[in-house]
C-alpha cells in the first residue's frame, strides 16, 4: 500500500486555497517527495509530515512553479543539519537548474555539511527494493524533458495458513522461513517447502504520478491498469487551445486517457485558479466517472484493486 499526500494542487501560480506542486509518497520506510514549488517546506509542516526521513526528492520537470521551494527547503535543510545526504532526481535540464539554485543562490560558494547528490534519470526503473520499486517514464511537455513516475509494489505469494496447519508447520519462525522463500524441516523429518504453502503471486498496488503534460497519447500504456493515476487538469475544454498552446491538459482529455487506461481512480491536481472546483469535477465525470479533485492536503490511500483506494478528504 502507498500513502499519498497532497501539499500543492494549484497550477502556475499560488491561490488562496492551493500551494503550488508538491506532493509526497510514504512507503514502509520510505519517504519521497514529488517536486517542490514555492512554499513546500511550510506545507509540509502543515500537513504534520515534517521534514524527518525526508532525504528522497523526485522531480518531474524544472519549471519553476515545481523546483523554487528548493532553495527554502534546502536552506533549511542545511541550517539545522536534520540530514547527512538529500538525493534529487531529475532530467539532466532539471538538474541544471536545480545545480544554479543550490549553488549559485542558497550555498553561493559556501560548503554545505548536507550530502547532496543530483541524480539524472532516464526512462525505467529509478528505485527498487525486495518489495516495491519505482519507474519513470517520458512525459512531453514544452520540451522540458519531463517525466512521470510509477509506484509498483512487486507481487507477493500470500501464505496460506490453512494449508501449513494441515501439515503440521507451527506458527513462529518456521512460517516466517517458508514466506522468505526457503523450505523448512520438521520435527518428524518431513520437508515442507514454499510452494507447499504459498498461494499463486498477486500484483501489488499500482501508483501512477504525472506532472505537466501536453499529450496523453503516449501515457495509456504506462498507466494500464492503476489502481491512482494522479494526473494535471488545468484547463477546461472551452479552452483547449490554451491548453495545446502551453503543453497541459484539459479536465476532459485525463479523464479520457483514465477510461482507455482502465485505471481504478482518477485524482486531478495542478487545477487553474480560473475555473471553479466542480465545473472541473463535471467535465472529468462526465467520461469517467470514479473521480477526484484533489485539495491541498487530501491524504489517500492506494491500495491493490481488489481493495480499493480509500480517501480521505482534508477538513473544510
Amino acid at each position: 500500500m502507498f500513502e499519498f499526500i497532497f501539499l500543492g494542487t494549484s497550477a502556475s501560480a499560488p491561490s488562496i486555497r492551493r500551494g503550488l506542486s508538491a506532493h509526497v509518497v510514504l512507503y514502509r520506510e520510505y519517504r519521497f517527495l514529488i517536486d517542490c514549488g514555492e512554499g513546500t517546506q511550510r506545507q509540509l509542516l502543515r500537513s504534520g509530515l515534517g521534514f524527518k526521513r525526508l532525504d528522497k526528492i523526485l522531480l518531474t520537470h524544472g519549471h519553476l512553479d515545481h523546483i523554487l521551494g528548493l532553495g527554502g527547503l534546502i536552506s533549511t535543510f542545511v541550517r539545522w543539519e536534520t540530514m547527512e545526504r538529500l538525493e534529487i532526481y531529475g532530467s539532466p535540464w532539471t538538474l541544471e537548474r536545480v545545480y544554479d539554485l543550490i549553488y549559485r543562490v542558497v550555498l553561493r560558494g559556501a560548503q554545505s555539511p548536507m550530502q547532496i547528490e543530483l541524480i539524472p534519470i532516464a526512462a525505467g526503473v529509478l528505485l527498487e527494493d525486495e518489495t516495491f520499486q519505482i519507474e519513470a517514464f517520458p512525459v512531453s511537455h514544452r520540451g522540458a524533458q519531463s517525466f512521470g513516475f510509477v509506484f509498483q509494489e512487486k507481487a507477493r505469494r500470500p501464505f496460506l495458513v490453512e494449508r501449513a496447519e494441515a501439515l503440521g508447520v507451527p506458527p513462529g519462525p518456521e512460517r516466517r522461513q517458508l514466506v522468505n522463500g526457503q523450505p523448512v524441516t520438521l520435527p518428524d523429518g518431513r520437508v515442507v517447502t514454499p510452494d507447499d504453502v504459498l498461494g499463486p503471486p498477486r500484483p501489488g498496488a499500482r501508483l501512477v504520478h504525472v506532472g505537466d503534460a501536453g499529450r496523453t497519447d503516449d501515457l495509456v500504456e504506462v498507466a494500464r491498469g492503476a489502481d491512482a493515476l494522479i494526473i494535471e487538469a488545468t484547463y477546461l475544454s472551452h479552452e483547449a487551445d490554451l491548453a495545446r498552446q502551453f503543453g497541459h491538459l484539459t479536465a476532459a482529455q485525463a479523464a479520457h486517457l483514465a477510461r482507455e487506461a482502465g485505471v481504478r481512480r482518477l485524482y486531478l491536481t495542478h487545477i487553474s485558479r480560473r475555473y471553479r472546483e466542480r465545473d472541473v469535477l463535471a467535465e472529468a465525470q462526465a467520461i469517467f466517472p470514479d473521480v477526484v479533485v484533489a485539495r491541498d492536503f487530501d491524504r489517500i490511500q492506494v491500495k491493490k484493486v481488489r481493495e480499493s483506494a480509500r480517501q480521505v478528504k482534508a477538513p473544510a
